[in-house]
């Protein structure tokens, strides 16, 4: 039987049709059953139900788009919040707020805003085919049409340019970009690769320099070069063979006295507001194994805080009681920061009695030995005028920071001051753990308040007047790193502000000195030009400024051993004295190029004089002290020293005493007002406690704005990197500029779990 057919004359449709939904719930497909229509009549039926697909498929658009605007708004009210946290927590006046600093901020700014435009104008060049690109033109013929409307200087381009056709830009936009090619390889590619090619030369020449360092380093090491003590010193015992502790009870023996060869000393702590460190300190150095006869312990007190002077002052009765030659000196009028302390201490009458000086700042902790195995180098040589003993750090692992500063000072010591030491007799003084012969001090004119690098200073003068120093690599002591990137910029930037104020004030009289020719170059040249001005010139010039600036300026452009490869080899040298370190060789050199900011406007402004080169900020300590694993340190790099006993931490009797009077009172003042308990409160705050790692508060991350802004510019290179398809220039300003956001976030200094 035919099957039955419509009034029309086809057949009949039957069944029924059948739609099957696929995991994609916007992804609808039909398929073909029984008697289904055909598929262009299909497609009109269901034409609703397309229709409520895209409207599905807007609804999630739509979402995303709120989702990523939620998500951007909530960054900026995390940042916002952030920067009013930082403000308030900060006690002391910012930097940028104040006016130091605006001028290097804007410049950032300006920069940034300048680098955004050019990045959308092209992105937009980009996308419309104008540069960068698959392929040239396929004939030369074609090629030269293409050159013809432009300027003779404009038709040699690189290979991976190509000069838009006229078709492509019509108008004003033609005009516009044109312009902007011939002004950029005019006058802003030109500039930009003679400046480049000067920073290169500089740092090819530091470069050679720090070569030439690590190659003295290594020749010392192999051939054991190394200051010893006089065979002639008699009494003085080798190390590894401790004193009786009756001996020192008794102000040493007689037979000490008439062999061994023990001068009077003066030792100097010179502090200010030192509540978490003054105590470890005050101990150590008064547990020093020398006659106290023949020794005296300044405890010089600059505190503006009453509380901190009052304990400080019962830790110090509280030695004196034990029978240990220590005073405590507070002074009325506190100019000159610690120069000014130091001169006045020296001032004093009794002073004459005394042959050498050794200065401790207030968060070191040297050996029972210490005087030991330095003094007696003074016996034999009567031109030595100093001894500096090296620094190891108690809290080196605390976190990331501190990892990153101990290779820094670690390639200070073992290669700049042992190098310098060993073959010209001089290096900077680092202002604590050195021991002064008196008299070198007075020949040289003593403390002086022009700078903030007094150290440094009285070096300078005392070499140009002819006395000579010995740095002692294998003597050690415990001291403590900043912690926290605010405390740790803030001594970076008086540490290279206040070089730059001295060389000012050096020049003349290094020309006039009868120090020989050699000498006077090696202090202009090196110690002050190369690697004090030069390094962070160079540093902070042509990683954060050049580099970003080839990214929209292709014809200008750094070789990739300029980025790469040196670098890599410099930050090989600088980790090598800290092996252990090597694991964070990367974050090294970012680290590195991120400081460079901080420390070329610190040299700005000691070269020119500018208000924030006289700035001096006490750097804040945590109170760290040394542990067993410390002490057991230093016992393996030197089998011969017996570690010494462990200090522990606490309040001593004479400062609760004083706390507690001084609550009491306050209670007292406060006892007819409703608030009373609230002083009780600020009493309990101010009374120092046993620091514990696992109550630790942690305080308020801050905002750097410096950094944020060189971040953000270091990105937008990148990006422009990106649609130029350049590789490594991308990659390394991709990581430097996270690097720059880290610092800019304070997150540098995160705890290390």
């Amino acid at each position: 039987m035919a099957p039955p057919s419509s009034w029309w004359g086809s057949e009949e449709q039957r069944g029924t049709p059948v739609v099957v939904k696929m995991d994609n719930p916007y992804s609808l497909v039909e398929i073909d059953g029984p008697g289904m229509p055909p598929s262009d009549k299909a497609r009109g039926k269901n034409a609703k139900q397309f229709t409520w697909v895209l409207l599905l498929r807007a609804h999630r658009a739509v979402g995303c788009v709120a989702w990523l605007a939620g998500g951007f708004w909530g960054v900026l009210g995390a940042v916002n919040r952030r920067v009013r946290r930082s403000r308030d927590a900060d006690d002391e006046p910012d930097a940028e707020a104040s006016g130091r600093g605006r001028v290097m901020l804007r410049f950032l700014r300006a920069f940034l805003l300048l680098s955004l435009a050019m990045l959308a104008f092209e992105t937009v060049a980009h996308l419309k085919g104008w540069q960068f690109p698959q392929h040239l033109p396929g004939n030369l013929q074609e090629l030269e049409e293409q050159l013809q409307h432009l300027p003779e200087h404009l038709r040699h381009l690189p290979d991976h340019l190509r000069v838009p056709e006229r078709q492509e830009i019509q108008g004003w936009l033609h005009r516009a970009y044109v312009a902007w090619l011939e002004f950029r390889v005019d006058y802003i590619a030109w500039a930009i690769q003679k400046l480049s090619s000067f920073c290169i030369l500089l740092f090819m020449v530091q470069s050679v320099d720090r070569i030439v360092q690590c190659l003295a380093c290594f020749w010392i090491k192999i051939r054991g070069i190394k200051p010893r003590i006089p065979a002639a010193s008699g009494g003085i015992k080798p190390r590894g063979t401790a004193r009786k502790s009756a001996d020192v009870e008794n102000n040493g023996d007689a037979d000490d006295d008439a062999d061994g060869y023990f001068p009077m000393v003066l030792i100097q702590m010179p502090m200010c507001n030192e509540k978490e460190v003054y105590e470890t300190s005050i101990s150590h150095v008064c547990e020093l194994d020398w006659p106290r006869d023949r020794l005296l312990i300044q405890v010089l007190d600059d505190s503006d805080d009453e509380v901190c002077q009052m304990l400080i002052k019962a830790e110090v009765t509280k030695w004196s009681q034990r029978g240990v030659n220590v005073i405590y000196r507070h002074r009325l009028s506190r100019t000159g920061y610690k120069a000014g302390n130091l001169k006045s201490a020296m001032a004093c009458d009794y002073v004459k009695d005394y042959e050498f000086v050794a200065i401790f700042d207030a968060d070191f902790q040297p050996n029972p030995d210490f005087l030991k195995l330095t003094v007696p180098h003074f016996k034999e040589d009567p031109e030595l005028g100093l001894v500096q003993a090296r620094w190891s750090f108690v809290n080196k692992d605390e976190n990331l920071l501190t990892r990153l500063q101990n290779i820094n000072l670690c390639f200070h010591f073992e290669v700049e001051q042992q190098v310098n030491g060993v073959y010209l007799n001089f290096f900077g003084f680092n202002g604590t753990a050195g021991v002064w012969r008196i008299k070198a001090l007075e020949d040289s004119g003593g403390w002086m308040e022009r700078t903030t690098v007094e150290d440094m200073d009285i070096a300078v003068r005392a070499h140009l007047n002819g006395w000579k120093f010995i740095f002692l690599n294998d003597v050690k002591v415990l001291c403590e790193l900043p912690e926290s990137y605010q405390a740790y910029r803030k001594q970076q930037h008086r540490w290279h502000s206040g070089p730059m104020q001295l060389f000012r004030l050096c020049i003349p009289a290094i020309f006039r000195s009868k120090i020989p020719f050699w000498k006077k170059a090696n202090l202009v040249m090196l110690f002050f030009l190369l690697r004090k001005l030069v390094l962070p010139f160079y540093s902070f010039t042509l990683f954060c400024v050049i580099l970003p600036l080839t990214m929209f300026v292709p014809e200008a452009e750094l070789p990739i051993w300029v980025i790469c490869y040196i670098p890599v080899l410099m930050s090989l040298l600088n980790i090598m004295p800290a092996p252990k370190s090597f694991p964070f060789i990367i974050p090294y050199l970012l680290f590195e190029n991120t400081m460079s900011v901080t420390k070329f406007n610190a040299m700005v402004s000691g070269l020119f004089q500018l208000g924030s080169s006289y700035e001096w900020i006490v750097t804040k300590k945590a109170g760290r002290t040394s542990s067993a694993s410390d002490i057991l340190a230093l016992a393996e790099a030197d089998a011969h020293t017996p570690p010494p006993a462990k200090l522990v931490r606490g309040v001593s009797e004479g400062g609760l005493q004083e706390w507690g009077r001084l609550r009491e009172q306050e209670a007292a003042e406060w006892a007819n007002k409703e608030d009373a308990a609230a002083a009780l409160a600020a009493a309990d705050a101010a009374a120092p406690a046993t620091p514990k790692k696992s109550s630790k508060a942690k305080k308020p991350n801050r905002i750097f704005k410096k950094e944020l802004a060189l971040a953000c510019l270091l990105l937008t290179a990148a990006t422009r990197s990106l649609l130029s398809k350049q590789g490594l220039h991308f990659y390394f300003l991709l990581f430097q500029g996270v690097t720059f956001l880290a610092v800019g976030l304070d997150l540098i200094g995160e705890q290390v779990s």
